[in-house]
């Protein structure tokens, strides 16, 4: 599948198509709705370098919530180690 953005609208977001590609990547990234192998394929970039763009973004590389901390929590709890 493939995906056209006009002229129009690369000139009104004042990025390239490389740097386009980064900003729909890192978002999809950040949202939980690619992998990072597939955001880093998307923006046509290394998974070394795209693990970088997000460091530099200070995007995490890993989402860890509340959900995640108590089901943690239960664990530790029923092996004994709470």
């Amino acid at each position: 599948m493939s995906i056209v953005i006009s002229d129009e609208i690369l000139q009104a977001s004042q990025l390239s198509a490389g740097e386009f590609r980064q900003e729909i990547a890192l978002h999809l990234f950040q949202t939980g709705r690619l992998t990072i192998a597939y955001a880093s394929q998307l923006a046509e970039m290394s998974i070394i370098d795209f693990r970088q763009l997000l460091k530099q973004r200070n995007i995490p590389l890993y989402s860890y919530d509340v959900a995640d901390f108590e089901l943690d929590l239960k664990n530790l709890r029923e092996i004994g180690r709470l």
